[in-house]
């Protein structure tokens, strides 16, 4: 059954009421902006697999089981998702970083408080800073978003790695469920005319790490570190944000850079299990990005400054100050750097 709940922008009913209720959440959306449901809607879909999908429509806050996302690329930095699998169970943080993590991606900016032994596969044990139908603008900007294509499955655009990181936690997995934004709904066209779209509006990424054009139908089918490749320089561009360039909302950012740095080669190699070493990485690569002309082409036609590109390394401060500073913190600090707890948890798992 689906409700349409009374405000334009009131998010998807969430998994916290869903599970609270000790029942599978159902894709609930509310209309993100005036119009009518696709054409689609109200037909006898019962037998679709994604059919709880099919009348989202763009802006709407809907609700997914996180197993039922179709990546559009094929690749992620694992050291992201390292740090971030190493933020959730080796944290120091007095509400655990997976808690505020969550609530940001559903819309409601971040963890107030967590229950003891409060799991993230359990909304109902920890409390998000905004009740759902509490959404902001501002709050609901930075939610990972998802295209609905034929028969309703919905195409994971942005929030591959944080999905993925959801997926591995050991109180997450393929039936934790959270609310993406909804960028359009496409599952009226025919497959080819899909991808067409997908390609135009460039919501795919079709490069593999080496730079090698990867076809539609080798994507990984599901989110898990398992399903993708490793692209290393896209796990190194992800330690230099805010220290190098900014995040600006396009699409696969990072991989435009990530190819760039691969191609151009403005480190040989490096250390990836040594602090020392893999932040004079970022930091070779960061002064080089900051460097270019705002109208150097990049990469796929991005100039730097498209791709943001800041004006000075670091935001105009020195090594020992701002981002590159908190970056360089080592495990053993009170507040770690992102890299110190990638390299932990990579060391504890022994992964290289």
């Amino acid at each position: 059954m689906r409700f349409r709940l009374p405000s334009a922008r009131i998010a998807a009913v969430g998994a916290a009421l869903a599970v609270a209720a000790g029942s599978a959440p159902a894709a609930f959306a509310a209309p993100g902006a005036p119009g009518t449901r696709p054409s689609f809607c109200g037909h006898d879909s019962r037998h679709a697999p994604f059919a709880q999908y099919l009348c989202a429509q763009e802006g709407d806050l809907l609700d997914v089981r996180i197993g039922d996302v179709h990546p559009t690329q094929p690749a992620l930095g694992y050291d992201e998702v390292y740090y971030k699998l190493g933020r959730y169970t080796l944290g120091k943080d007095a509400i655990n970083k997976k808690f505020s993590d969550w609530c940001e991606a559903d819309g409601r900016i971040e963890a107030v408080a967590a229950a003891p032994g409060a799991r993230l596969d359990d909304p109902s044990s920890f409390t998000c800073a905004l009740p759902v139908g509490g959404e902001t603008a501002a709050s609901t900007e930075p939610m990972k978003t998802v295209v609905i294509g034929p028969g309703g499955e919905p195409f994971l655009t942005d929030g591959h790695h944080t999905l993925t990181s959801f997926f591995e936690t050991p109180d997450g997995g393929a039936d934790l469920h959270v609310r993406l934004r909804v960028q359009a709904n496409f599952s009226n066209l025919t497959r080819q005319a899909f991808w067409a779209e997908m390609q135009a509006h460039k919501w795919v990424y079709l490069s593999d790490p080496e730079g090698n054009p990867v076809k539609i139908n080798k994507l990984p089918t599901g989110v898990g570190l398992a399903n993708f490749e490793n692209d290393k320089y896209r796990g190194l561009l992800y330690f230099g944000r805010d220290i190098g360039y900014a995040q600006n909302g396009l699409p696969f950012q990072e991989f435009y850079w990530g190819s760039w740095v691969r191609d151009t080669a403005p480190v040989a190699g490096w250390d990836t299990t040594d602090q020392a070493g893999y932040l004079a990485a970022v930091r070779t690569v960061t002064e080089a990005m900051t460097a270019l002309p705002k109208d150097a082409v990049v990469d796929s036609g991005f100039t730097a400054g498209r791709l943001g590109a800041l004006s000075q390394w670091n935001a105009g401060k020195a090594a020992n100050k701002g981002e590159f500073d908190k970056l360089s913190k080592p495990y053993s600090d009170a507040k770690p750097g992102k890299l110190a707890y990638a390299l932990e948890y990579k060391r504890v798992h022994g992964l290289g």
